[in-house]
């Protein structure tokens, strides 16, 4: 979204806005035993700040998310163990030569009732954190027998994407040439050049 996404674009203002308070934090918290680099990034980091990194207080400007809010840190570490069990399955792809790089694939996500109705909030968004081209849910029910288990309630297939690569986002999109204009980018990135930019909630 840092890349991809229009210059001022809620999305891309939003990622800068993480980013910036990571960078603050973790400046300060390498210092101790990165000394010259963590003065480096002290250096380039944006706005007014002391001569120093160790001049600074220890950083309070991360706010740790409730467990259990909607979104909240339960949500989030249990997506995450999702893309981490989606990231072995592409790395088994990709030592069976099936895929070469990450958003060269296309993810099916076999899962049960729990973790479908917690990964379908994330919509198609899903795609972006588990970083493949597509990322379709379906039931656990429905995955072939002999499929192994990446977690509790979870498999995973991966495949190669048909599609055409977008020479903007590197997804692996259908709609990659059906505009006449930008016949080499998808159709969310000819949105997020000649178009309002699309819209991004979660990821």
């Amino acid at each position: 979204r840092q890349y991809t996404t229009p210059t001022d674009s809620l999305a891309r203002r939003s990622c800068q806005t993480a980013l910036w308070h990571i960078s603050e934090a973790l400046a300060r918290w390498v210092a101790p035993i990165l000394s010259f680099t963590a003065e480096e990034i002290w250096e380039h980091l944006p706005g007014e700040r002391s001569e120093s990194v160790f001049l600074e207080q220890w950083y309070t400007g991360l706010v740790e998310l409730p467990a259990n809010a909607e979104l909240g840190r339960d949500f989030w570490e249990q997506v995450l163990q999702v893309k981490q069990a989606v990231n072995k399955a592409i790395e088994d792809a990709r030592n069976q030569k099936i895929v070469k790089a990450n958003l060269a694939a296309d993810a099916v996500l076999y899962v049960s009732d729990e973790l479908q109705a917690l990964l379908s909030r994330l919509g198609d968004e899903l795609r972006f954190v588990t970083i493949t081209s597509t990322a379709t849910l379906k039931p656990l029910a429905s995955a072939p027998a002999d499929l192994p288990g990446m977690l509790a309630g979870l498999k995973v297939v991966i495949s190669a994407s048909p599609h055409a690569k977008c020479a903007r986002c590197w997804h692996h999109r259908e709609d990659v040439g059906a505009h006449a204009e930008h016949p080499e980018i998808c159709g969310r990135c000819v949105d997020n050049v000649d178009g309002a930019g699309e819209v991004r909630h979660y990821a």
